[in-house]
């Protein structure tokens, strides 16, 4: 109802006001108070004083909502229209169900419906069926919406059967009648479109994320909340559910801490502007749920504390019991135990149960777990039992929680072949859900769904000492992410838009820092452009075609090792074991506990930084400080390598691991692989026919000129970029399946966000999202700038960084720094490595023979062993 100019029309019929406080609250309640500076009938002012009261309660304001509905009760009393009366009474009664105050709402619906005939009562149907559905009586909710569609498709109202759809669907989706609430959605959805009803076509976007986060496509769950949100923000409402839903999908896909400040952020805007108490109630629930798998107990536990008692008085025991549910879940993963633990637990999952909420399984198997631990096996089993049930017709995540229940079942009892199959199926459903997903960060994320049940069979494997099932199981769920490439089409124009604009931010940002200053509003859109990026890549769909991953064939394996040796390093309860390959056989030994190789690996990294800007010659050398790391991260392996060629498989916490520095492995080749079967593909590639040579020097290197000079030198034909031409469109434009990239330039890793870790070019940082964007990434790639090798540990066992993301790209060889590097000191390092590419040797093999001729100064062997060989 607004002019061409944007002002709101006041000259609106008093009925018209209804369905328009429902499109576009804020033009509904502009509209109603102009009407009523005039002279009104009782009818005509009821009319404005229910509009104005839906369109607050839209809006959030539920207090003064009902103000003005109980002054529209008594006019339309006045005026004495029965009609009239029951729908205001309707109003009334739902908007003080989402109050909290369900008994007297429902009070005025069955007035309301005993008032009213035909489409009216299909009306007035629907809005008791919500109040119903929020005091989870949803059988009888279905009822009213079943008659009240009949009534209201009869009549031909279309707006209120979208609705009444609307309803249906959501308590089907509850219920986890998927397909029938989708239909529900879809058919509301067009309905809505038709009528102009903006807000509610909205809300259908919504509820089909709903439905697509029930079958565990995060991604197309995500797309529809993002499309949701932009329609509440075109009418100017702030949407609490929304917030709820992106908790849940959040979670869902290995993201707690995003959740969690999705849903503090909603707490906040309710404590500022208001809202229905029956919303917060839901936010608290949503934070505590967040801040449980963040691991910030004592949030979940304060935060379920202040749900459970508003859900409580609210009368809504299906939300108060998930509430206590959290808080008895919080108490376990704080180290609670015991018998009495066990009993709250146990009757907490029988009401879930009864309830039907999804939570049930969940909790009989945290009573399963308590049960075991207290010896209790009978109870233990029978919980086990029930949380394994759901292993058909359920989404991914609840299919490997349910194997995983009859995993521990099953090793229980002594069945190892049941615990076995059981880890194997639970762990095949968590391949399914990470197919869906096209994001690197959303796959690598979500395998710490399946931790357990690999760690159940590795455990397995060690206490029968079987080395071939110790890799086997390994390899099953170690950096699964890197076994598919991203989905993310190069040609994607947004996303090729907003990377571009972020590097002129930060190249704006890089020239306001280097002059001492700093600008709040370009720091600002950063963020923003960051968060649009990562969002946008977010919501790409998964491989859904692509071939199952179910790890290494260990024949092919040991086959293609020839006299190379693989040594895969496996954590298991803080013991480092190595499974070591060589000659056809299998072994396995005992390293040591891993907090003593985390605490060498630091200590030497430590030491190479300090060496490499040239301030400390003091201190153990070099030479004590690498035995003391072959000793801690390696321990017997030592003496089985000989003078062979080695692979090594460390686990993520290990990535940063400056393996050259260790006194056994310095002469050698060593390759250094998220898994053996990302070794596998690589060794496994054919290089390029054309032979491609690219060189990259990004500003502000001196020392970077002087390396990429001799390289042009050693590569005649080689494509040079360098003087403001190494911008990110053709830096990645030469680099694309190009024979041999080399790109001097500084590095930045960013821990708290990984996938923006970059390498600074003529136009800013060129990221990790950039080179995802390549159809296939160099054959070999050396990388001379600083931490360039690093990545952050995410999910089961899995690494996020700027030489990760190239894995699944096509990368065959990766040369790249795990610590900061002296620049001088490399050239000579990086001169001599082309030389050995040039004669025929493979990556690592000529990087073991150039940091063989560095010489004896500290500087420079400290950068030669800051490098480490990635692939094959």
């Amino acid at each position: 109802m607004q002019t061409a100019g944007g002002s709101v029309e006041t000259a609106v019929a008093p009925n018209d006001l209804l369905p328009l406080a429902l499109s576009r609250p804020h033009d509904a309640i502009a509209a109603a108070r102009s009407l009523l500076a005039g002279d009104l009938d009782p009818d005509a002012a009821s009319c404005a004083h229910q509009a104005i009261g839906i369109g607050l309660r839209q809006l959030g304001d539920v207090d003064t909502a009902i103000r003005e509905l109980r002054i529209a009760l008594r006019l339309t009393q006045t005026a004495g229209r029965p009609e009239r009366e029951a729908d205001v009474l309707a109003t009334l009664g739902a908007t003080l169900g989402r109050a909290g105050r369900s008994r007297e709402g429902l009070t005025h619906l069955d007035r309301a419906v005993r008032l009213s005939r035909g489409a009216l009562s299909g009306r007035v149907l629907l809005r008791r069926a919500d109040v119903l559905l929020i005091l989870g009586r949803h059988r009888e909710a279905l009822d009213d919406l079943r008659i009240a569609i009949s009534r209201l498709r009869r009549s031909g109202d279309r707006v209120w059967e979208a609705r009444c759809r609307n309803y249906r669907g959501f308590i089907q989706l509850e219920m986890g009648i998927t397909r029938q609430a989708d239909t529900d959605f879809e058919q509301a959805g067009r309905l809505y479109a038709a009528s102009g009803q903006e807000f509610e076509y909205a809300e259908t976007r919504q509820n089909r994320g709903l439905v697509a986060f029930s079958r565990g496509d995060l991604p197309a769950a995500l797309q529809y909340l993002d499309e949701a949100g932009r329609g509440f923000a075109e009418v100017g409402v702030v949407w609490p559910e929304l917030a709820i839903d992106r908790c849940a999908v959040l979670l869902a896909a290995g993201l707690p801490t995003e959740a969690l400040a999705e849903a503090d952020q909603a707490i906040d805007r309710m404590e500022t502007v208001g809202g229905q108490a029956t919303k917060r109630a839901e936010v608290l629930f949503a934070a505590a749920t967040a801040a449980l798998a963040a691991g910030e107990l004592e949030t979940a536990r304060s935060r379920a504390e202040s749900a459970r008692r508003l859900f409580s008085a609210q009368r809504r025991p299906w939300w108060s019991i998930r509430a206590s549910m959290v808080q008895l879940d919080a108490r376990y993963q704080s180290g609670e135990s015991g018998p009495k633990l066990l009993r709250q637990v146990t009757e907490t999952a029988r009401r879930l149960d009864t309830l039907g909420a999804t939570e049930a399984s969940a909790a009989h198997l945290l009573a399963g777990r308590l049960a075991l631990a207290d010896g209790r096996t009978r109870t233990a089993e029978r919980q086990l039992e029930l949380a394994g049930r759901r292993t058909r017709d359920t989404p991914p995540l609840a299919r490997g929680a349910a194997w995983l229940g009859k995993a521990l079942r099953s090793e229980a009892r002594g069945d190892v072949r049941g615990m076995l199959t059981a880890c194997a199926r639970g762990l095949d459903a968590l391949d399914e859900h990470r197919l869906m997903m096209g994001a690197t960060e959303l796959r690598a994320r979500a395998s710490g769904h399946g931790a357990e049940l690999a760690g159940l069979a590795l455990r397995d494997a060690l206490r029968r000492d079987d080395a071939r099932s110790l890799l086997k199981w390994g390899e099953r769920w170690r950096a699964t992410a890197l076994t598919i490439p991203p989905v993310r089409p190069p040609d994607d124009q947004q996303l090729v838009h907003d990377l571009a604009a972020l590097r002129d931010i930060v190249r704006r940002l890089d020239a306001k820092r280097d002059g001492d200053g700093t600008d709040p509003a370009l720091d600002r859109e950063r963020r923003r452009l960051e968060k649009a990026v990562r969002e946008h890549t977010l919501r790409a769909h998964g491989h859904r075609s692509h071939p199952e991953t179910s790890g290494v064939q260990l024949d092919e394996l040991i086959d293609e090792l020839g006299d190379t040796v693989l040594v895969e390093l496996i954590e298991i309860d803080g013991v480092l074991h190595a499974v070591v390959a060589r000659d056809g056989r299998i072994s396995r030994l005992t390293v040591g506990p891993m907090a003593t190789a985390e605490i060498e690996v630091e200590r030497s990294r430590f030491r190479l930084r300090w060496l490499a800007h040239g301030r400390s010659k003091s201190g153990p050398s070099l030479d004590v400080l690498g035995a003391r790391l072959g000793s801690a991260i390696l321990g017997p392996v030592q003496d089985v390598l000989e003078d062979r060629p080695v692979v090594i498989v460390p686990p993520a916490r290990l990535q940063a691991l400056p393996w050259g520095l260790v006194p056994s492995l310095d002469s050698r080749a060593v390759n250094v692989v998220p898994s053996a079967a990302t070794w596998l593909r690589a060794r496994r590639l054919q290089p390029p026919s054309d032979r491609r040579v690219v060189l990259v020097l990004g500003p502000g290197l001196p020392a970077g000129r002087a390396e990429v000079s001799r390289l042009a030198e050693r590569y005649p034909g080689a494509t040079v970029l360098a003087n403001g031409d190494a911008t990110a469109d053709r830096v990645l434009k030469e680099l694309d399946g190009a024979w041999i990239g080399h790109i001097a330039a500084h590095g930045t890793f960013r821990s708290d966000s990984p996938l923006f870790s970059s390498l600074r070019l003529d136009d800013g940082p060129l990221t990790v999202y950039d080179f995802e964007r390549l159809r296939r990434a160099p054959y070999r790639l050396v990388l001379s700038s600083c931490e360039s090798g690093l990545a952050k540990p995410v999910g089961a066992d899995e690494l996020l960084g700027l030489s990760s993301s190239l894995v699944p790209l096509g990368a065959a060889g990766i040369l790249a720094s795990v610590v900061p590097v002296n620049d001088p000191a490399t050239v000579p390092l990086m001169t001599a490595l082309h030389d050995h590419l040039q004669a025929g040797e493979p990556l690592a093999g000529a990087f073991a023979l150039a940091r063989a001729k560095v010489g004896d100064d500290p500087v420079a062997r400290a950068a030669g062993r800051s490098f480490v060989a990635l692939g094959a």
